[in-house]
């Protein structure tokens, strides 16, 4: 969940299953998880391991259903995550009672053919799941949403054979072996494999008909959106992307990069000019030569643009925000929808042109003038 103001005992008083937000758009929203094995390469992690497998999530527009609604994740992923985090009084298996909205392998939709492709990677450390509020609620406005696991770059990810692969990336990155520009580049090389798989002629979902292919965008949080500019630049099918409060990596090159891109930051660490704790977007704002925006949001903390803000209040851990993680949710999924509704869609939003007074906490930068 980050790393709380006080990782020690939560309050007793304050815990309960927690919950997500109801999405906000028209469907019902679906979901289940595919197990991936790409034999091309080897994993970047695991040594002597010569395939790298991934588990995906994929959140739809599902027809109604009374079915069981999907678990958050598995006990086991749980544990691992507050235990690497050092948060204790709470029961381990807590972010596997977490409760969603989707519900598992609902039937999708089909009244509407060539739905656009949404891929979220989430944090380094955070699993696919921590994106799960954002997922639901795009779903749930006719979007097909990819959440990918990379593993061994989570604290856990379990596999449908009973395996948890834990975080041998971290481990790495200790030992100096795990630079920024690694994580982005293995990412960006998992999000075109997922593609490929999604879209191919053999597709590993039977839904994945449904999908567009030449409306495939990308967002990330962290890691995973500084993952996002490695994989626009090594994927021309990913037709947009969108940074979450990530500190990018490899340099844009020079012959730059001309197609929608959406900075969304915290106002502490992102204004620019201000000698913040990052200024890779201000290199990088240089070189996107399309549509780009730089939108920062007061009271933002890194975990705010996860569901992890939202669920930290919930069970009763200060992580230090100045605004509740349901109003940082709210501000996520919107600013987030409005960007592929305009970019993927072709629905011009005012939203993205001007500050909102809806929405106060956000500010509109355009270094450079």
């Amino acid at each position: 969940m980050g790393t709380p103001a006080d990782a020690g005992d939560a309050p007793a008083a304050q815990r309960h299953t927690p919950s997500l937000p109801e999405p906000t758009g028209p469907y019902p929203v679906g979901t289940t998880s595919v197990h991936l094995t790409d034999t091309s390469r080897p994993d970047p992690w695991a040594t002597g391991v010569n395939a790298r497998e991934l588990m995906v999530s994929l959140w739809y527009p599902a027809v109604p259903s009374d079915g069981a609604r999907a678990r958050y994740m598995t006990p086991a992923e749980s544990e691992l995550q507050l235990i690497s985090r050092g948060i204790t009084g709470l029961p381990p298996d807590v972010l596997s009672t977490v409760r969603t909205n989707a519900v598992t392998d609902a039937a999708p939709e089909r009244s509407q053919r060539a739905l656009p492709l949404v891929v979220l990677s989430p944090g380094f450390t955070n699993s696919r799941s921590a994106l799960t509020g954002l997922a639901e609620d795009l779903a749930s406005h006719g979007y097909i949403v990819a959440g990918i696991d990379h593993t061994y770059e989570s604290f856990g990810t379990a596999f449908p054979d009973g395996r948890v692969a834990t975080g041998l990336a971290r481990e790495a990155r200790r030992r100096g072996g795990g630079s920024p520009e690694k994580v982005a580049a293995g990412r960006a090389a998992d999000v075109s494999f997922v593609l490929n798989e999604l879209t191919g002629a053999h597709p590993a979902w039977p839904g994945a008909g449904l999908i567009d292919p030449s409306r495939i965008a990308m967002a990330g949080h962290s890691a995973g959106g500084a993952a996002a500019i490695a994989a626009m630049l090594a994927d021309s099918r990913i037709r947009a992307g969108i940074d979450m409060d990530g500190a990018t990596a490899a340099p844009i090159p020079d012959h730059s990069l001309a197609r929608p891109f959406l900075f969304l930051g915290k106002q502490s660490n992102y204004t620019p000019g201000s000698g913040g704790a990052v200024t890779t977007w201000e290199r990088d704002w240089k070189r996107l030569t399309g549509w780009k925006r730089w939108l920062l949001v007061a009271g933002a903390v890194h975990a705010s643009f996860t569901d992890l803000a939202l669920l930290a209040d919930q069970v009763g851990i200060d992580i230090d925000a100045g605004l509740s993680g349901a109003r940082s949710l709210d501000i996520t999924r919107a600013y987030v929808r409005a960007f592929f509704d305009q970019h993927l869609r072709g629905e011009p939003q005012p939203l993205l042109n001007q500050p909102s007074r809806r929405y106060p906490e956000v500010t509109f930068c355009f270094p450079g003038g």
